[in-house]
């Protein structure tokens, strides 16, 4: 005894390793950088509520179909011919007001690009097939 206390048998701290990797871990341990209960991850399985709002095909076809028969609204074919002379950001504009919000302006500027590359590429198509 040192002091009166009682010596303590060091021998066991100096048994027991600074660090254990998770790959040497067996089972619960009580020290280290991962200590505590193991446990494993759990697969999660995709919840029906995380497709809402995706586009399926049966939608997509009679979306199709409308577009084929009504044509485009007068806001949208203003904002097409915006587009056309170059002036984006002024369509973005002109939809977002027409739209009420930034992020379905952006969306809807998105899909008459998509129409007006469309539309070139089948002018381009019936001109090369024209020339031939």
């Amino acid at each position: 005894p040192v002091h009166g206390r009682v010596e303590l048998d060091r021998s066991f701290f100096r048994e027991m390793p600074r660090h254990i990797t998770p790959s040497e871990r067996t089972g619960n341990v009580a020290y280290g950088l991962h200590k505590g209960h193991g446990t494993k991850k759990i697969a999660r399985v995709e919840k029906p509520s995380n497709r809402k709002g995706r586009l399926g095909k049966r939608v997509k076809f009679v979306r199709d179909v409308i577009r084929e028969v009504a044509g485009f609204a007068p806001y949208e074919k203003r904002a097409m011919e915006l587009l056309r002379i170059g002036k984006d950001k002024r369509a973005l504009k002109f939809t977002k007001n027409r739209l009420g919000t930034h992020l379905r302006g952006k969306k809807k500027r998105e899909e008459l690009m998509g129409v007006i590359v469309a539309q070139r590429k089948l002018a381009a198509a019936k001109k090369a097939e024209a020339k031939e």
